[in-house]
C-alpha cells in the first residue's frame, strides 16, 4: 500500500516540535556523563558514514534500550540526528506524545518516507522485525525474526544508500521471560493478543525483573555498529536478486555481531553493572582508554 509522503512528519516540524527536538539535544548532552558512567561497551563507530547518509538496521529489545543508545552515539560520533522508522501507528498519535515521537526524529515506516528521507540526506534507523520483536518468550532473547521481510533492502538499493548493521546486547537481560512460545501458557498470550490487537505476533509473554517485579534488571548494554553493506547493483545481476543478496549480508552480519556480543558479554565481569568490577569491564581492543582506567 503506498502512504502519501507527509512532509509535516518528515522535515517541515511545526515550531513547538523544533523546540522540543532542541531540548531533547541538549538533554542528551546533559545525560552523556551519567551514560558514561555505566560503561557501555560501544564499536565500530567509525564505520558511520561521515555524511550520516546510510540505512541502520538494528535489532529491537524488550528492555528498550536500542533506540536511545543508538540514537545518542550517531549524534556523539558524527553529529546527526537519527530518524527512526515507527510503525505506522505513530501517525495516529496526537498530542504531547505525538510531538514527543516527532521530536525525537520518528517517522512512519514505509517505503515513501524513507525515500523522502534518504533525498534529504538523513541518518535513518530501521527495525525490520517491528514491533513482534519487543516482546520475547523464553529463549529468544538477542535474536531477530525478519519472517523474510527485505523491504529495507529494496528502499536502499533504491535510495543508494549504504547499509550498517547495528547490534545490542543486554538489554534483554533486563527482564527475564518465563514462559516459552509453545507452551500452554504462550499460546494461551498468542491468542488473547490476537482477540485483543487483531494481530498474533505480538504477544506480551510472562516476565520479571529484580524478584518478583518489573523493576529492570541493571545490566551493561554492548552496542556495535558494523561494516556497512554496500546496495550497489553490479553488473548483470538481477533486482530480486541483490535485493535478497544484500538484506541475507546484513541479516548475517547482525546474527554474528550479536553471537560476538554475547561473548564479550559472558566474560565480562561488569555485565551486571556491578561497582567493584567497574575497572575491569571489557572494552574495545581499539578504544583508547582514559590514563586512570588502563
Amino acid at each position: 500500500m503506498t502512504i502519501p509522503v507527509n512532509l509535516t512528519q518528515v522535515t517541515e516540524q511545526p515550531p513547538r516540535v523544533r523546540a522540543l527536538r532542541r531540548a531533547l539535544g541538549s538533554l542528551s548532552d546533559t545525560v552523556s556523563p551519567a551514560v558514561d558512567l555505566l560503561q557501555p561497551y560501544v564499536e565500530g563507530t567509525e564505520n558511520l558514514p561521515r555524511d550520516g547518509r546510510c540505512l541502520l538496521v538494528g535489532n529491537h529489545t524488550q528492555g528498550g534500550m536500542e533506540v536511545f543508545l543508538i540514537s545518542h552515539f550517531v549524534r556523539r560520533a558524527i553529529g546527526t540526528q537519527v530518524r527512526p522508522l515507527a510503525e505506522r501507528g505513530i501517525g495516529k498519535i496526537r498530542g504531547p506524545f505525538g510531538d514527543v515521537a516527532a521530536a525525537f526524529g520518528a517517522v512512519v515506516g514505509s517505503p515513501e518516507n524513507a525515500l523522502e528521507l534518504m533525498r534529504r540526506d538523513q541518518t535513518i534507523l530501521v527495525f525490520p522485525g517491528g514491533g513482534r520483536e519487543i516482546a520475547k518468550f523464553k529463549g529468544e532473547e538477542n535474536t531477530f525474526n525478519w519472517r523474510g521481510r527485505s523491504g529495507f533492502a529494496r528502499v536502499a538499493i533504491t535510495g543508494g544508500y549504504p547499509i550498517v548493521p547495528v547490534g545490542l546486547v543486554g538489554s534483554d537481560e533486563m527482564y527475564h521471560s518465563l514462559i516459552s512460545r509453545d507452551s500452554r501458557l504462550g499460546r494461551l498470550s498468542l491468542a488473547a493478543s490476537e482477540m485483543i490487537t487483531g494481530r498474533a505476533d505480538t504477544p506480551m509473554p510472562l516476565m520479571r525483573g529484580i524478584g518478583p517485579t518489573l523493576v529492570p534488571r541493571p545490566q551493561r548494554m554492548y552496542l556495535r555498529f558494523g561494516i556497512p553493506v554496500s546496495t550497489t547493483k553490479p553488473a548483470g545481476v538481477s533486482d530480486d536478486d541483490w535485493v535478497a543478496t544484500v538484506k541475507q549480508t546484513t541479516q548475517t552480519s547482525l546474527e554474528t555481531t550479536l553471537s560476538d556480543l554475547l561473548k564479550i558479554r559472558a566474560d565480562d565481569p561488569y555485565r551486571a553493572l556491578n561497582p567493584l568490577a567497574w575497572r575491569h569491564a571489557a572494552h574495545p581492543a581499539t578504544e583508547q582508554l582514559p590514563p586512570e582506567q588502563q
